[in-house]
């Protein structure tokens, strides 16, 4: 009876030992129902705020110098000789004088309401921002600061301040390539822009890198597939 009770008692103690080994379940239930309780990724406003104000105050600071010193006959200053300078452009149209021969009745609400539109788009489209986004992240804000800075030229002089000019010039070496892709040639001036352009190209190209950058993520591995198939 005693050799029983001992081999039961046994038995007993080697069941209890192994309820208490934990079992491979409990922590992919666990990392489960904390993932479940993790509130979900929202981008910063207030990176968006600041990049934004930033590139706006960039903007409009060096429109306010361009009028200051470069509102005169004549007026330029070359910073690069025979390729970049500065002069003082007032377009009145969009990209590449776009609707620049319309009327101003017809011109300034457009251009004021692809603006409103844009900025609606950017914020919208910055809410949606997932984690590894960072791209996208630096190129929203740098192309809604661009688009207020060229709207708040529309609002307030129903055109736009553009101040720098990238060109071409006679005898700089690029001269003889380009007359032979286009002809005889004085100068060949890209046309003139400002800061909030360059925020915007530059906002662009991030939200392209973005867009290949994330679909190489979100694409799964060749192998993985193959393994499993």
């Amino acid at each position: 009876m005693t050799e029983e009770k001992s081999e039961e008692q046994e038995a007993a103690g080697a069941a209890g030992e192994g309820s208490n080994e934990p079992s491979a379940e409990a922590p992919e239930a666990g990392a489960s129902e904390a993932a479940k309780a993790a509130p979900p990724y929202r981008a910063s406003y207030v990176f968006l705020a600041v990049v934004a104000i930033i590139t706006l105050a960039l903007d409009l600071g060096s429109k306010w110098w361009a009028v200051q010193n470069l509102d005169k006959p004549f007026a330029r200053v070359d910073l690069i000789k025979g390729y970049l300078s500065l002069a003082l452009a007032h377009n009145r149209g969009g990209a590449w004088g776009l609707l620049q021969n319309e009327s101003e009745n017809v011109r300034r609400p457009f251009f004021v309401l692809v603006s409103i539109v844009a900025i609606a788009f950017i914020v919208s489209l910055y809410r949606k921002l997932a984690p590894n986004q960072t791209a996208l992240r630096w190129g929203l804000p740098l192309v809604l600061g661009g688009a207020l800075g060229n709207l708040v030229d529309r609002i307030r002089y129903g055109h736009v301040i553009d101040f720098i000019d990238m060109y071409i010039g006679n005898g700089t070496g690029l001269d003889k390539l380009v007359e032979k892709i286009s002809g005889p040639m004085r100068e060949y001036h890209w046309p003139t822009y400002n800061i909030a352009d360059i925020a915007i190209v530059a906002g662009v190209i991030l939200m392209g890198v973005d867009m290949f950058t994330s679909r190489k993520k979100s694409a799964p591995p060749k192998k993985a597939e193959e393994a499993s198939s």
